[in-house]
């Protein structure tokens, strides 16, 4: 199980809340953005992956590499529904899911304003990221994780041919 984080624009705040989680439960985790990004020093299971420059360059690599029951964090409403077409656990950076249930909705609401802003000019913007946000992400991301994991320990049993049930 990997998470991936579409890096370019996520907050420090869910960066490091997702390095805590990683450190504690030792899964790959993977920044993938257009720029070269650090990763945190005693954290080999973070890596940065440099894609080349350009519109969605980074949403492609991670719609294509993702697997299903992994975890993604994105702000990107389209690859956010690419990933949960594809089974992929997401969540963006102020905690809210997309998931079977709210992508398709999500997606008209963003391709309304898109439209909207090319026909009437709109003012503001997200307001800026604060403590309710981090904190909202925390508790989905939180929830989210344990639902990756257990999958994949339930995948893992399968593959194993156990039941994870103790033999006499």
């Amino acid at each position: 199980m990997k998470i991936w984080i579409d890096a370019d624009a996520a907050p420090t705040d869910v960066k490091q809340v997702v390095f805590r989680a990683a450190k504690r439960l030792n899964i790959e985790t993977l920044l993938v953005a257009n720029r070269a990004l650090d990763t945190p020093r005693g954290l080999p299971m973070v890596k940065s992956i440099l894609v080349r420059e350009g519109a969605d360059v980074a949403d492609r690599f991670i719609a294509e590499h993702a697997l299903p029951g992994e975890l993604a964090i994105t702000a990107d409403i389209p690859l956010a529904g690419q990933l949960v077409e594809k089974g992929v656990f997401v969540i963006d950076p102020r905690g809210d899911e997309y998931s079977p249930d709210t992508i398709a909705s999500r997606l008209s609401m963003r391709n309304f304003m898109d439209t909207l802003r090319g026909e009437v000019e709109l003012g503001g913007g997200a307001a800026p990221y604060g403590d309710a946000d981090k904190k909202a992400f925390a508790a989905t991301f939180d929830r989210l994780l344990n639902k990756a994991v257990r999958r994949e320990e339930k995948a893992a049993r399968l593959e194993g041919g156990g039941t994870g049930d103790a033999q006499p």
